[in-house]
């Protein structure tokens, strides 16, 4: 077990091959009230009831079952999950342990961070995409009305444990999800690291392979949420390529067509590093080959031009932008420099949302 840092507002790492140990020597160092484990229907048989098996002091602990899938990390789950705490018997001193992917932890984490004001957390994600992104850095919350995330509370989780074993679970897709979020890290850090990320085969990706990347880059999370926890300056280069990504992912979720976190991300990536072209010049090379990567791996959205309208509506809702009507963008004047607070034009938005359709082949 390596503990790699312990910081009120990201909590403690734990990267491990042996969970069940970390979470043994976790609950048995846990001496207040009662045990809750949050998961949801999926991973209840491939993880939960494993690591239940292998870990004895996980034996008198409550399992609440949430349904999968981000069109269920809405109001009706929060209230069931609070509901379940509270006929259990959970109270202050109560340990909640949320383990699952990212809505798991981002919903898990919402209902500890609001039950009596505050309950001890424990984040174990078992996707690529938790572990490098929704676990790490005390972000939680809830879809509501149509919008990501429109409900939520910044509330670190006590200990994460990231360990690579449960990737083996995963299909394709979800490990693609997880590593468009690694992409973004590779840019914030500088040309080094996105090229090895662009270099990499991903799809011959395993476990072992991915764990050095993977602790790269949630290192260069942990940096910037420990200088900035609660977003109120470079924390939002972090939301590079999600202002475009998450109304791509709410219009296909609004539309009864739902598409993965981490593709949405991708295609957002395309959509702010052109941007970052016409407001900073960045490099027209490193635009087109990261596109052919997304466009190999990730495909293209299901837009026309008859969507961006909803798309800029739905922009105008991102919790950056100061006031509907100016919406901010997180861009890059190169690899590892990053403006944040950079406002488009819906113009400019348009033409962006234009050259990603080539790009990406829609």
């Amino acid at each position: 077990i390596i503990r790699l840092f312990m910081n009120k507002s990201t909590g403690n790492l734990i990267f491990t091959l042996t969970p069940a140990r970390s979470i043994e020597d976790i609950v048995s160092s846990h001496t207040g009230g009662k045990i809750f484990i949050i998961t949801d229907s999926n991973c209840l048989d491939l993880c939960v009831r494993p690591l239940l098996a292998e870990t004895p002091s996980l034996e008198k602990a409550r399992v609440i079952v949430t349904a999968p899938g981000d069109e269920n990390k809405n109001l009706t789950s929060l209230t069931q999950i609070w509901s379940e705490l509270q006929s259990g018997g959970a109270t202050r001193n109560s340990l909640v342990i949320n383990i699952g992917g990212g809505v798991v932890t981002d919903m898990g984490g919402f209902a500890a961070a609001t039950f009596k004001r505050g309950v001890e957390m424990v984040n174990v994600p078992t996707t690529l995409l938790s572990a490098v992104d929704a676990a790490v850095g005390g972000k939680t919350g809830i879809n509501f009305n149509g919008f990501k995330n429109e409900l939520g509370s910044f509330y670190p989780a006590n200990e994460v444990v990231i360990s690579t074993c449960w990737f083996d679970t995963l299909p394709h897709e979800e490990l693609l999800s997880g590593y468009a979020e690694m992409l973004k890290h590779g840019l914030l850090e500088g040309d080094e690291e996105i090229n090895m990320l662009l270099d990499y085969d991903v799809a011959e990706a395993n476990a072992e392979k991915l764990l050095p990347l993977l602790q790269k880059s949630v290192e260069v999370k942990r940096r910037v949420v420990e200088e900035d926890p609660y977003e109120h300056g470079i924390r939002k280069a972090l939301n590079l390529g999600h202002t475009a990504g998450h109304a791509f992912e709410s219009l296909a979720l609004n539309s009864g067509r739902p598409v993965p976190h981490g593709y949405a991300v991708a295609w957002g990536l395309v959509v702010d590093l052109i941007l970052s072209h016409m407001q900073l010049k960045f490099d027209s090379m490193l635009i087109h080959r990261l596109a052919s990567f997304v466009k190999a791996h990730y495909g293209a959205p299901a837009i026309s031009c008859d969507d961006y309208p909803e798309i800029i509506r739905l922009m105008s809702h991102d919790k950056k932008n100061v006031t509907p009507d100016r919406i901010v963008f997180t861009l890059l004047s190169e690899p590892g420099k990053v403006e944040i607070n950079r406002v488009a034009t819906e113009s400019e938005i348009k033409s962006a949302l234009d050259i990603m359709r080539d790009l990406l082949g829609c």
